[in-house]
């Protein structure tokens, strides 16, 4: 992989890591669907402010508007509602690692529909990645009766499918523009149906406007809303679309860890093996994939 994928994998990890305990304050505020409303509002402004001067703002071409209809309607809309409202009742720590299960969807995708080679480092990676994810998860630990907290992990999942889905349109589009000219366009699609789900479930927006509110809106706009939707769709063109779910498995890792840190989630020992597991298969994917450059 190539130094500036490296950096901007890093940072995605780091940010959208850290963002799953804070995105659990910040629902405490205000409601999970015009919260994802007010990510997509500060992410286009934070974009428009940075490509406005540029003279970079302007309509994508025509042969980008599909992959401007799938990433901001699937990333950037529905992925967002879905772990908004799943986080109401499940965990940061957990929310993270089921919305991150996403190599489970995208690796057969590759293969059948962009022709990638599941190599041998990769499929070692893929089988120590998911059975980090498996011990993370840990269903034996879960309580099943309680009906709130078992469709908050459906939801989670259905996330990770529809992730997927973007990051195989992402990986096999010919792109006309770049992803930063892009970006804002894809959350101008994705305002439109997140305002009107937000309307129809929750009413008319509300929030209390606490100091807490504040930062953790202003840490989504621009750092975890514009920034990181850039890199992540940067780094998916990039890499193999297997290399890039794999590698954002680190994600529910860092999200673990922050939640721990930040929420006073428990890091057990059943974690720590997880946490190891994960860090294995996306060791052998980059050392695999490093040997090819």
């Amino acid at each position: 992989m190539g130094r500036l994928a490296i950096a901007l994998l890093a940072s995605v990890v780091v940010v959208w890591g850290a963002n799953w305990p804070i995105l659990k304050l910040g629902l405490a505020h205000t409601t999970p669907l015009w919260f994802a409303v007010l990510r997509m509002v500060l992410g286009l402004a934070s974009f428009a402010l940075v490509l406005a001067p540029m003279g970079r703002l302007r309509l994508p071409a025509r042969q980008d508007w599909p992959v401007v209809w799938s990433v901001g309607v699937l990333q950037m809309a529905l992925f967002s509602a879905l772990i908004n409202v799943a986080l109401l009742s499940v965990p940061a720590g957990r929310s993270a690692i089921l919305a991150y299960t996403t190599p489970l969807w995208v690796t057969p995708g590759a293969v059948l529909f962009l022709g990638e080679k599941l190599t041998r480092a990769r499929a070692m990676g893929l089988i120590l990645g998911l059975a980090g994810v498996a011990v993370l998860f840990n269903p034996l630990s879960f309580d099943w009766s309680d009906s709130a907290s078992v469709w908050g992990n459906v939801l989670l999942m259905v996330s990770a499918l529809v992730w997927a889905a973007a990051i195989l349109h992402v990986r096999g589009h010919r792109w006309a523009g770049t992803a930063l000219e892009l970006a804002p366009w894809q959350m101008v699609v994705a305002l439109p149906p997140l305002a009107l789900l937000a309307w129809a479930m929750e009413g008319p927006p509300s929030a209390d406007l606490s100091p807490t509110f504040l930062w953790v809106a202003a840490y989504n706009g621009p750092l975890a809303t514009a920034f990181a939707f850039w890199a992540a769709i940067t780094v998916t063109r990039m890499l193999p679309a297997i290399t890039v779910s794999l590698a954002f498995l680190c994600v529910p890792v860092a999200g673990l860890v922050f939640s721990a840190l930040m929420l006073g989630e428990g890091l057990s020992a059943a974690n720590a093996l997880g946490l190891a597991l994960v860090g294995a298969g996306v060791a052998v994917v980059a050392v695999g994939d490093a040997r090819k450059i």
